[in-house]
């Protein structure tokens, strides 16, 4: 029987690169094996790319060659370098398990159309969009949905935040995992968040904080034909949402807990994917993503941000929103090769 050759990518030269690990990792361990046949590509924070028998933690000690995609759109396959020169291995799909910049931005994606592999997620316009933040709250504002206030400052410029009050959000613009990202209560706190924002992204936001609970929503498809998980609730005992950032997040999150299926009624968790799944059919999203959303008091939902590839680890939202509807790990990755391969 012909098994599926998938090439997973993992790691990256991103702050995201050891949750891209953990990703693969769950990957590997639920992937199904009698119908798929993975290649394991591993980057290093630098930017090697290396073909490993399987992804951990120290991947790099196991990993033997050096690989690339062949750049020829007619091959489809990996150029692994040994010793007497390069072996071509077909690859039929790609699953790009990368998080953040490089990962999520429309890079790979860009390589990958060159290549003419086909690969799970969003393209590369979507991808763009959806990574930068000023760039998704502008296309759905215009589209009706709620946005929080913001103001972009690039380049050493000063802000403005007098037209925001406080409390408000400091945040690179492209960035992940809320990397770079601080509350700030008092005017002269911020220009050392955003300085540390800086550090991220060039591009940087200042946000009025909004008012109401953190949800979420897993979005699976393309076009109309659109399934979506349930809907998450976050509870926050102070400072806002990091669990990527915490030093055991698998034992769970030192400030947050999260519920699924949210504690709410079902017309409200209805409006919430309803949301979710128009901003993601306005951002051109298919594959996947995960919409993250604000609850309001009075009942308005406001986009927080989307990510294009969410987190696949054993705490990861994605995958344990999609559980809760009835999906299993095996059987969400089924699907989403299914969805590359008929592009």
């Amino acid at each position: 029987m012909y098994k599926i050759n998938v090439a997973v990518l993992f790691g990256g030269c991103s702050e995201e690169h050891t949750v891209s690990i953990k990703s693969a990792m769950e990957l590997a361990a639920n992937i199904d094996m009698e119908k798929y046949q993975p290649f394991y590509i591993g980057i290093t924070k630098s930017g090697v790319w290396k073909l490993c028998e399987k992804p951990c933690l120290d991947w790099e000690r196991y990993a033997k060659y050096p690989v690339v995609f062949s750049p020829g759109r007619n091959t489809h396959g990996l150029l692994i370098q040994k010793d007497d020169g390069y072996e071509t291995q077909l690859v039929d799909v790609v699953f790009p398990m990368i998080h953040g910049k490089f990962g999520e931005d429309g890079s790979i994606q860009g390589l990958l159309e060159l290549s003419g592999i086909p690969y799970v997620g969003c393209d590369i316009q979507s991808s763009v969009i959806c990574m930068d933040k000023s760039l998704a709250y502008t296309a759905v504002k215009n589209a009706g949905i709620k946005v929080p206030d913001f103001q972009i400052i690039q380049d050493g410029a000063s802000p403005g935040a007098e037209r925001f009050g406080f409390p408000l959000f400091v945040k690179p613009a492209r960035s992940g995992s809320s990397f770079g990202v601080n509350k700030v209560d008092k005017a002269e706190d911020l220009c050392a968040a955003i300085n540390e924002a800086r550090q991220y992204d060039r591009k940087v936001l200042i946000e009025q904080a909004v008012c109401g609970s953190e949800v979420g929503c897993a979005v699976l498809g393309t076009g109309t034909n659109l399934i979506v998980g349930e809907v998450d609730q976050i509870s926050l005992k102070h400072g806002f949402f990091k669990i990527h950032q915490e030093a055991q997040p698998e034992k769970g999150s030192e400030n947050a807990t999260i519920k699924v299926p949210a504690d709410l009624p079902a017309e409200i968790r209805e409006r919430i994917q309803k949301t979710a799944k128009k901003i993601y059919q306005i951002l051109g999203c298919r594959g996947l993503a995960r919409i993250d959303l604000f609850l309001q008091e009075d009942g308005h939902v406001v986009l927080n941000e989307v990510n294009t590839m969410p987190g696949f680890t054993s705490y990861s939202r994605y995958p344990r929103m999609m559980a809760a509807a009835g999906f299993t790990l095996s059987e969400l990755i089924d699907c989403l090769i299914e969805l590359a391969l008929r592009r």
